[in-house]
Order: C-alpha cells, then structure tokens, then sequence
C-alpha cells in the first residue's frame, strides 16, 4: 500500500517514512503544500499523511484540493494544532482523522492501518489469491497451502505488487521504484537477491511454482499453463 506524507518539519518528515516503510508500506514525502498536493493528485496513493502548517498551501488547501480530486482518498491530519476548532475545521474539511502532535508511532500506525482498513473495505478485495497463495491484506498474513509464512516488510511489499499485477511481467526498475522507492541501477542486485528469498517461502516445497523468471525483461507472478 503507498502513503503521501506531507510535512515540512525534516526529522519528523524523515522519521515517519523510515517508521512507515519498515512497516511495509510505499511511502512518498512532500516538503511543502504545492508539491504535496500535486504528488496527491497523480500519485495513486491509499492514504495522506498531512500537516496543517505548510509552506506554499497550507493543509487545509491541501485537502480541499484532494477532495475536489478524490473524495474517497483516506486523509489522516497530524498537526500541533491542538485546538478544538482546528480539529473541527479539518473534519468538516474532509479529513478521516486528527491526531496531535507529539505523537506515539504505535498509535499513529495502528491509526492508518484503520483508515486503510475502512477505506479498503468497500472497493477492493481484502484477501489477494493466486492458486493456493493467500494474501491478507488487513492482517498483513501470508498463507501458501494452508501454511503461515512469515516475511520481511520488504517482502510482503514485493508479494503485494507481484499479486495485485499478478501475469504481467514487472521489469526491474518498477520493482526496485516500486518497492525501495529507488531507481534501479544495472550494477546492483538487490531485486534478484530479494525475489530469490521471496521464492525461497512462498515456491520452495510447493507446486506449482508461481514465480517466474522472464529472461530479459523481469519477473511475473502467475500460475503455469
């Protein structure tokens, strides 16, 4: 799943998607309203993460701009703004939620995989299938053939992409933009590492096989004819 954070304070901004990302998440970091919003606007994201006191737009902007785009796109307000008004006005804005900061990560997680949760619930399926593959979105639990398997954040995210594209050939850039949030240089390895670790749990012991090298173009995730 991809997050928008939108916050301009530096440590905070670094500290919630490194915390985000070895959550498993895809996450994306706006410095500033105008970029933010503009990132919101194309970027196919399942939640924002937003602050109120931006440079350029402030948050309220923000979101009002979001809305007009998307009406259904969960918006999570982490701000100092602590005062009932302002938690008000973001609600009657559009916001899904209002927490204050300081803020505990725990809560702060547990807070977006409930928006996640509710905003998933009426569009999308929330458990991805392919043969005797299952993945729980909610729960964040992998079973192949009845069995628990237990993977990294990093693999879950790379199990996620591959069964939500499940038949099409990912080449390795998408991947490694996709999952590392970098651009995929021909001198490293690290998605070929990671694809065969994948394959270790979720293949090694089961048929079909359901990983599929594409020699020259990348890897597809789908059932042999």
């Amino acid at each position: 799943m991809k997050i928008l954070i939108v916050e301009d304070e530096p440590k905070t901004g670094d500290y919630l998607r490194q915390g985000l990302t070895e959550a498993g998440f895809v996450v994306d970091l706006a410095r500033d309203g105008f970029d933010g919003l503009h990132l919101a606007a194309g970027g196919d994201y399942d939640l924002v993460i937003l602050d109120v006191m931006l440079p350029g737009l402030d948050g309220w902007q923000v979101l009002c701009g979001v809305r007009r785009k998307d009406a259904d796109l969960p918006v999570l307000f982490l701000t100092a703004r602590d005062q009932v008004d302002d938690r008000v006005k973001g609600l009657e804005l559009g916001a899904d939620d209002y927490l204050i900061k300081p803020f505990a990560f725990a809560e702060l997680l547990a807070r977006v995989r409930t928006l996640l949760r509710r905003g998933r619930a009426a569009s999308e399926p929330t458990v991805l299938r392919v043969a005797d593959l299952e993945l729980d979105l909610l729960r964040r639990r992998v079973l192949r053939g009845g069995r628990r398997i237990e993977l990294t954040a990093k693999e879950y995210a790379l199990l996620e992409l591959f069964m939500r594209r499940r038949g099409e050939v990912l080449p390795r850039s998408l991947i490694a933009s996709s999952v590392w949030d970098m651009n995929f240089d021909s001198d490293t390895n690290v998605v070929d590492v990671a694809v065969r670790r994948l394959r270790l749990k979720v293949d090694e012991g089961f048929e079909p096989r359901l990983i599929q090298t594409v020699r020259g173009m990348g890897y597809v995730l789908e059932t042999p004819q």
